[in-house]
């Protein structure tokens, strides 16, 4: 068999050498950092088979580089992946996979709630006679950006003022925000939070193997419980509260008689919900008279 003539690159300007060099250096994939290898090691004069040598490939392969870098340039370095085997399941198939799947069973007329990949499979088999497996479910599912998740709720509200009343505290929190409260007045978040007890907690500790220390699970409330009354400024960013024994509207009068005297000038704008302490007729004839306004929140 006749010696197959040696190949060698063509001759490379200096910008040419230059990026060739770079590319052997900072290539991550391995396919590109290998022709550029071979092609370098060709312009350092090297033959095909000494330049295949370096890289663990065949002088075959190593002349079909330098044959295709003389033809295309740079080009030639880059790999050209195929696709691939192309998908078992068309797009109708993958389509019919995420709408059963985003379905309630019971409108299948099936006897669960959810679908779990491995009953999913049996109904595509049975009902659609798609014969699929429950990893290339998943996968597909992955694919088409559905999740399994949980189911969450909401709600509207039935408060027929809902938006002249969102409107008003609204702008209270702009203006408040501002600082365009008229004749110093102030907009205050009150509410409140309990009950609250003071509760044993186990802890940890170093102890024998096998004989931590045990505390009894049920527990005796011998201080009773508190409430937190509170209130926050938005003007200051302040957060002011009381702990009282309980929350009825006596409790509630008293905090904003506080909040009165540590701000007493200027109209107060106290936004709250509606608990039925805050809407009792004492409170309501407290506030007219000492320019206090009671912002309901809807409901």
């Amino acid at each position: 068999m006749a010696r197959q003539p040696e190949v060698f690159v063509r001759e490379l300007d200096p910008a040419e050498a230059q990026r060739l060099v770079k590319i052997t250096r900072t290539a991550r994939d391995r396919v590109r950092l290998r022709r550029a290898g071979i092609v370098l090691a060709s312009v350092q004069g090297r033959s095909a088979a000494e330049a295949a040598a370096m890289f663990a490939a065949t002088a075959q392969y190593a002349r079909e580089v330098i044959h295709a870098f003389n033809q295309q340039g740079f080009a030639a370095l880059d790999p050209k992946w195929s696709g691939g085997r192309p998908h078992k399941f068309g797009p109708h198939v993958r389509e019919l996979i995420c709408r059963v799947a985003r379905t309630p069973p019971q409108q299948a007329g099936l006897p669960f709630t959810t679908w779990s990949l491995s009953k999913l499979v049996e109904h595509l088999a049975a009902v659609h006679r798609v014969a699929i497996s429950i990893d290339t479910v998943r996968r597909v599912l992955r694919a088409a950006g559905v999740r399994w998740q949980a189911t969450k709720t909401w709600k509207a509200s039935r408060d027929p003022h809902f938006r002249e009343k969102m409107d008003r505290i609204l702008d209270l929190y702009d203006r408040s925000a501002a600082g365009r409260i008229p004749d110093g007045g102030r907009v205050i978040c009150v509410d409140e939070f309990g009950p609250l007890n003071l509760q044993p907690r186990p802890g940890r500790g170093w102890f024998p193997s096998g004989r931590p220390n045990r505390l009894r699970a049920t527990y005796n409330r011998y201080g009773g419980v508190r409430h937190m009354l509170s209130g926050l400024d938005l003007a200051s960013g302040q957060m002011f509260y009381r702990l009282r024994d309980r929350k009825r509207w006596q409790e509630f009068l008293d905090f904003l008689r506080q909040l009165r005297r540590r701000f007493p000038t200027g109209r107060l704008y106290v936004v709250c919900d509606n608990f039925s302490p805050h809407l009792k007729t004492e409170v309501a004839a407290w506030c007219a008279t000492h320019d206090v306004e009671l912002v309901f929140t809807p409901t």
